[in-house]
């Protein structure tokens, strides 16, 4: 039998985060996924008239494919999957994975060369689709989040079919604010950063775009990003886990980056010039997301979190940064993370991961859930 919780969260990607319409394609893109919820996803989009077309990956099978890669092979992959993507209106994705670190092992300009050549296809879909990724329970994740099993599948359920639609409107004065704003600045046990923001738009996600959700972002001026950064999170990047991060910042520049693996990070920002200079600065308010786990898509939403990203700028929050990187770096400012602050010109927005100001109120724990 199978879950029903499967049904509902399959009419939410399809109803809901990518609005799909009846006579339009839909490319679900399925790494390491029951079957059972495929088959869910396909019925609910051929339900509303929709065509669905099925991409099953494996990332065992991932790993092989870029390991044994080369410019000429990537290429070929690239045309394949752009001539795919231009004929879908909408496109979902569900990434599963026994094991975390499965390409940990891949080298690191072998998975740049990898990622370098496909970016088109990726710019592509952002631009050009509605889509909504999001990763699969699998009991890695569990481990990850110190959570059994079965308490990680009803954590994640909770978490992916919330109450988007309420989150929403609490979320446009915030985004409203941060459309406004020029000077913002974050202080933290070791982060006393500055930037402009001036002339960028806030940006909000609310399920339309990743499950879960819960942030509203925007993008630092290219070169006004002075300061340093400690994050306090486990950041995971091509299968490589890393902790303790500290970004230095001189004009925009990452100048100076350390880490528990050093070597790979910076490795990492050198796959081109912009993935040392910043792409986006968010804040996170989901409020059933309290503790980092080393899934992006779940820690970039921890109630009273920021993140800060080396690499490519989104085209709805552009500062005209461009890279093959993108990689959200998770600080939290709740007390028992250390604290910190978040000002807008000089007003403090938030304190210690809660919103301040009596419009901002709405986005905290006790009023979302």
């Amino acid at each position: 039998m199978t879950d029903p919780r499967y049904k509902k969260l399959a009419e939410l990607l399809i109803n809901y985060s990518t609005a799909l319409k009846k006579g339009e394609n839909v490319l679900l893109d399925m790494v390491d996924v029951p079957d059972e919820f495929t088959v869910e996803l396909m019925r609910a989009a051929r339900k509303i008239g929709a065509t669905p077309l099925v991409e099953v990956r494996h990332t065992r099978v991932s790993r092989e494919v870029i390991l044994g890669s080369d410019a000429k092979h990537a290429a070929l992959v690239r045309d394949v999957e752009m001539t795919r993507m231009r004929k879908m209106q909408a496109y979902i994705a569900i990434r599963g994975s026994a094991n975390a670190s499965e390409a940990s092992d891949v080298p690191s300009d072998k998975m740049s060369m990898y990622s370098k050549v496909l970016r088109p296809v990726l710019n592509h879909r952002v631009s050009k689709t509605r889509w909504c990724v999001l990763r699969w329970p699998s009991p890695s994740m569990a481990q990850a989040a110190n959570m059994s099993t079965e308490a990680f599948e009803n954590f994640y359920f909770d978490v992916c079919t919330m109450n988007y639609r309420k989150m929403a409107k609490a979320m446009i004065p915030l985004q409203k604010r941060m459309t406004k704003a020029d000077k913002v600045h974050i202080k933290s046990p070791g982060t006393d950063l500055h930037f402009s923001i001036k002339g960028i738009p806030g940006v909000l996600c609310e399920g339309l775009r990743n499950i879960p959700d819960g942030e509203v972002f925007s993008c630092p001026v290219k070169n006004s990003v002075q300061g340093v950064i400690q994050y306090n999170t486990p950041t995971l990047y091509s299968g490589t886990k890393f902790e303790n991060v500290r970004l230095e910042f001189k004009d925009g520049k990452i100048v100076n980056a350390t880490a528990s693996n050093t070597k790979r990070l910076n490795e990492i920002l050198d796959t081109d010039p912009g993935a040392r200079y910043i792409g986006e600065f968010s804040l996170g308010f989901n409020p059933y997301i309290m503790n980092p786990m080393s899934d992006i898509l779940f820690d970039e939403k921890i109630a009273g979190s920021l993140h800060f990203t080396p690499g490519q700028a989104y085209e709805v929050a552009d500062n005209g940064n461009r890279s093959a990187v993108h990689w959200d770096m998770v600080l939290i400012q709740r007390p028992e993370w250390g604290g910190g602050e978040v000002w807008f010109d000089g007003e403090l927005i938030r304190k210690n991961g809660k919103f301040l100001a009596k419009d901002l109120k709405p986005l905290n724990p006790e009023n979302l859930k």
